[in-house]
């Protein structure tokens, strides 16, 4: 979240980031909390990164994605554009899920006309030094590459006080 507002703050924006997450957390908790920090916040941008331990606990494809769908919808129904980010799951849940739980984000983002990351993990997953001893979670030295991950995406989402795009 520093990372962003400083990026932010370095490029002249005048955005206020709001982390409204919680860790460990799942496209069902998001979706049960987003309304209220919709009210409460009234981002014009909202970046949802969420879906990653739906897949770790098997959650079914077709409720991730109408999670997705359904938060991407309440975002822009506030008047946010909204950016998805991508995630993936270790391939021991089988190819099938795995390739449509890959799948899911895309489609999400498609269907309810968001931007989307294909992977946020990119140049990450596999780097041992960047991931927690768990070997699914990012570490603190990997969050500098996960922001570079997202900023192709988000930057030309950006505007400057005076509406024009910055990238």
């Amino acid at each position: 979240m520093q990372l962003l507002q400083d990026r932010l703050r370095k490029v002249e924006l005048q955005y206020r980031v709001v982390n409204a997450s919680i860790s460990g957390d799942t496209t069902r908790g998001g979706l049960a909390r987003l309304p209220r920090a919709l009210t409460i916040h009234q981002p014009r941008l909202v970046i949802i990164e969420l879906g990653g331990n739906d897949g770790l606990r098997a959650i079914p494809i077709e409720e991730i994605r109408r999670n997705l769908i359904r938060m991407i919808q309440l975002s822009r129904d506030a008047g946010a554009d909204v950016l998805l980010t991508g995630i993936r799951i270790p391939p021991n849940y089988g190819p099938d899920y795995s390739a449509r739980f890959q799948e899911s984000f895309g489609a999400a983002a498609a269907s309810a006309g968001a931007s989307v990351t294909p992977f946020i993990l990119n140049g990450i997953a596999l780097t041992p030094d960047l991931m927690q001893a768990d070997g699914i979670h990012p570490n603190a030295a990997a969050q500098p590459r996960m922001l570079d991950n997202v900023w192709p995406h988000l930057c030309p989402m950006l505007e400057d006080t005076g509406g024009h795009h910055v990238c």
